[in-house]
């Protein structure tokens, strides 16, 4: 009987499947009506039309009637995927096991960071030699529904007093809290309105920090142009605090970060026009009244103090040197023709850190850590061997310590903590998780595609084992491809519940990115920008010719300077995939820059009122104007926070209602629009974990699924 039972049962729910995709065409969404309004800019000679302005003001009542109406439409299409709450249940499960960050010493205290599993936020730690751990800190007291998330913690040099910056709603305006250690109280007025850069103390004394003076308008939408570095020193109010650099007209940078060199010794200011490339000055706090003295007074590299040694400098830089090299120079004399190369240019990505009073130097080949120890005096210690291919981070500790910690992970291995011996070489493993997903179930391989113009770019692929390579694999390609950032192997919970349903994870490293160094970055930037939608697509065409998938199985997805690459493709290629998932994407490109810090990403993009060539480039590419009549689009979810003040969600606002009213069939173009939620950086547990139910629930039902691909597994095997 079960040898009958078993095909009728396969073809009842492959049937089930196929019929999900007629029932999505009988079942229209009800959109909110969104106004226009007759607002015409004029690029060069060229009028452009922008009805959906009013969607800029994210202060009036108009849009937010306009966000409840389309998360009430989103959320009523959601609320029918049959399968969404199977989804929540497992991400809940998958994702609660014990969290650890490796230890850290400061003071008498050694601290570290765990999350017993669902906590929206993880809870700091503190212990001394032979006690057990007390609780330090627990940001998930700062506010009852977890929206507001801890940032930075800095101790001062003695380790006896904590400044920490926290963010509400997902805010990037922080405010900073000083605590004494010991008792664990509150002893300074909250600062206010810091931004961007660190908190980097001078000795026990005070400590300095970056801020905006508040824009006029919207904080979480006005631009905010001219960073200021303040110091403030203990025991006085923030009025007092002194202003240090930013504050004259020839000081103007969109962000500049100070920090202090660990033997308190120099403060560093790297003032950045964009996001890439820096100035660099140094000040000898040892001397009363010293100047700001210039390593580089221009913004051609991106070069940092790793270190000192008295008045050596070691710096890492990509002067001359698209894969950086370190190098050294003494404070006194210390512009690049005195420099003196300590670890040579090599044809890897270099990227460096410090730690127990060595160098270590961490490249990349084909997006793959690859890890060697320095002296400093640049002779080669060891290549530390590493627990497989994936993702080494960490390696990095005070001078004095003794021991150092890094974590390993990649797309198919959660992140383990290793305990490092500098002096032997020695890596034991510190700390596993139990996390019921077993990786050996998985595989990722890495494989080299041509892109349009014939440049070779790899591309990660993870899924199960023994995957049948029949075109019908759902599918998500991930891609960013921008401002120099690369894209290496680490786990993800969310990765992981995808992968179980039989999804394939592709990754590929695009142009942009920062994985073959400086030239493959710049072969993303401005008029080259195309090259990274090309790459993009290439991608998604190698995974159909292999028969991975197939378009109809096929999602797109991207985050940030993700969401343009989504936005641009999906576009350019409305047939290429089922399913869009732009989330908190820079969207409409002709005005990003007229929005919070957004000038700062003209490095990459350049802008509409550069000139006429570049006007007309972003205008071929935006995805608010390319949004065409009558065309199909794929099924698109776009996800943004209302308190974004990044990438606001203006952008996003905009892309959907053009969207809605151009789209062709019945593919739904829906927004979900998360609230007391920013660009996603201490976002809580249980936000994420509604968020990615939604965002794998709609991808699979819109590919056709009626029931989650791994029931259909399990009872075929049965």
């Amino acid at each position: 009987m079960k040898s009958l039972i078993a095909p009728l049962l396969c073809l009842i729910l492959l049937s089930a499947c196929k019929n999900e995709k007629n029932t999505l065409k009988t079942n229209p969404v009800n959109y909110p009506i969104t106004k226009t309004v007759d607002t015409v800019d004029t690029y060069f000679g060229i009028e452009i039309k922008d009805p959906y302005r009013w969607l800029e003001d994210d202060r009036s009542e108009d849009t937010e009637r306009w966000v409840k109406g389309q998360n009430k439409a989103t959320y009523a299409f959601l609320d029918n995927i049959p399968f969404r709450s199977e989804l929540k249940d497992r991400l809940s499960d998958l994702w609660n096991f014990e969290k650890v960050g490796a230890p850290f010493k400061e003071g008498e205290y050694s601290y570290f960071a765990k999350n017993d599993g669902l906590q929206n936020q993880s809870v700091y730690y503190r212990k001394k030699e032979n006690t057990d751990p007390e609780v330090f800190l627990d940001p998930n007291t700062f506010s009852e529904d977890g929206t507001t998330s801890l940032g930075l913690l800095r101790f001062s040099k003695s380790g006896k007093i904590l400044a920490y910056s926290i963010s509400e709603g997902g805010s990037d305006w922080r405010k900073i809290l000083v605590m004494d250690v010991e008792s664990k109280t509150i002893i300074e007025d909250t600062i206010v309105d810091a931004k961007f850069g660190t908190i980097s103390w001078y000795k026990d004394d005070g400590f300095y920090y970056s801020s905006y003076d508040k824009p006029q308008g919207s904080e979480l939408s006005a631009k905010t142009d001219q960073h200021k570095v303040y110091y403030h020193k203990l025991g006085t109010k923030q009025k007092e605090d002194e202003l240090i650099y930013g504050g004259k007209p020839e000081e103007k940078h969109r962000y500049i970060t100070a920090t202090v060199t660990e033997d308190d010794r120099y403060l560093v200011l790297t003032p950045k026009i964009s996001t890439s490339k820096n100035k660099l000055y140094i000040k000898d706090l040892t001397k009363n009244n010293a100047p700001f003295i210039p390593i580089l007074d221009h913004t051609k590299s991106d070069t940092s103090i790793l270190d000192n040694n008295g008045s050596t400098l070691f710096l890492v830089t990509n002067l001359n040197a698209p894969n950086k090299k370190v190098v050294t120079v003494d404070a006194s004399n210390p512009t690049p023709e005195n420099w003196i190369d300590l670890i040579p240019e090599t044809e890897q990505v270099l990227s460096a850190s410090k730690g127990s009073g060595y160098i270590y130097a961490h490249y990349m080949m084909d997006a793959i850590s690859k890890v060697k120890q320095y002296h400093y005096d640049g002779t080669l210690v060891r290549h530390i061997d590493l627990p497989g291919l994936g993702t080494a981070s960490g390696f990095g500790t005070k001078k004095e310590e003794k021991t150092d910690y890094f974590y390993f992970t990649n797309y198919n291995t959660p992140y383990s903590i290793f305990k490092f011996n500098p002096d032997s070489g020695k890596a034991t493993l510190y700390w596993k998780p139990s996390i019921a997903f077993d990786s050996h179930d998985y595989e990722s391989n890495q494989v080299f595609y041509t892109s349009k113009d014939g440049t070779k770019v790899p591309m990660m692929i993870t899924h199960k084992k023994g995957l049948k390579l029949d075109g019908k694999n759902p599918t998500i390609l991930y891609g960013y491809g921008g401002f120099n950032i690369s894209l290496t192997p680490s786990f993800s919970v969310t990765n992981a519940v995808w992968m179980e349903q039989g999804g394939i994870l592709a990754v590929p490293n695009l142009r942009g990115g920062g994985e073959y160094g400086e030239d493959w970055h710049n072969a993303g930037t401005k008029m080259k920008k195309q090259n990274v939608f090309d790459d993009f697509i290439s991608a998604a065409e190698y995974l159909i010719d292999n028969r991975y998938t197939s378009s109809d199985y096929l999602a797109l997805r991207g985050g940030s300077n993700g969401g343009l690459l989504v936005g641009a493709v999906m576009t350019q290629r409305p047939g290429l995939a089922k399913v869009a998932l732009p989330a908190v994407g820079v969207l409409d490109m002709l005005r990003y820059h007229t929005f919070t810090a957004g000038a700062g990403w003209a490095y990459d993009y350049g802008t509409a009122e550069d000139d006429k060539a570049m006007f007309e480039y972003l205008k071929g590419y935006s995805p608010v104007h390319n949004v065409k009549p009558n065309v199909e689009y794929p099924a698109t979810l776009i996800t943004t926070g209302d308190h974004d003040d990044r990438v606001v969600p203006a952008h996003s606002f905009k892309f959907a209602a053009e969207l809605q009213k151009k789209q062709q069939g019945t593919n739904p173009t829906l927004i979900r629009i998360e609230t007391d939620a920013g660009h996603g950086a201490g976002t809580p547990v249980s936000k994420t974990i509604e968020q990615y139910a939604d965002i794998f629930g709609f991808t699979l039902y819109n590919m056709g699924f009626k029931v989650l691909p791994s029931t259909i597994n399990e009872k075929l095997k049965d």
